[in-house]
């Protein structure tokens, strides 16, 4: 099974959502749910 990870862009815009008080709690929601599955940073 292919592993799905969101894209850097997609994950800027998710954060600036989630940083933005004027968002909807839905679209909050979705955001957050982009960000966890992207991928780690390896160090």
């Amino acid at each position: 099974m292919a592993k799905k990870t969101t894209s850097l862009k997609v994950a800027k815009k998710a954060s600036k959502v989630l940083r933005d008080g004027r968002t909807s709690k839905t679209n909050k929601s979705i955001a957050g749910s982009a960000l966890s599955q992207r991928e780690k940073k390896k160090r």
